[in-house]
């Protein structure tokens, strides 16, 4: 039996990826943050930028990979079960 990708799986890697790619853009731009002795504050959007590719990357691959694993296992237990209660019959 060929199983179909489910297109759902997707939606909560994107949406993880993205408040994960906020979340540390924003840590990273507040920490990095400082004031010059003139008076201007001075910010670096190159490692907030950095920071924020790479955790909506990594967070939104590995949500996907989990995601990927429960609906296999949940096909997979179902097909179990279906098959049991035919042969149990």
């Amino acid at each position: 039996m060929s199983r179909r990708p489910n297109p759902w799986i997707i939606l909560p890697a994107l949406l993880s990826g993205m408040l994960a790619a906020w979340l540390g853009g924003t840590i990273t731009a507040v920490s990095c943050r400082y004031q010059d002795p003139d008076g201007r504050v001075i910010t670096c959007p190159g490692a907030t930028t950095i920071v924020a590719i790479l955790a909506f990357l990594l967070v939104g691959i590995g949500v996907a990979v989990v995601m990927v694993l429960v609906y296999r296992s949940l096909a997979e237990w179902r097909q179990q079960n279906e098959s049991g209660s035919r042969s149990g019959s």
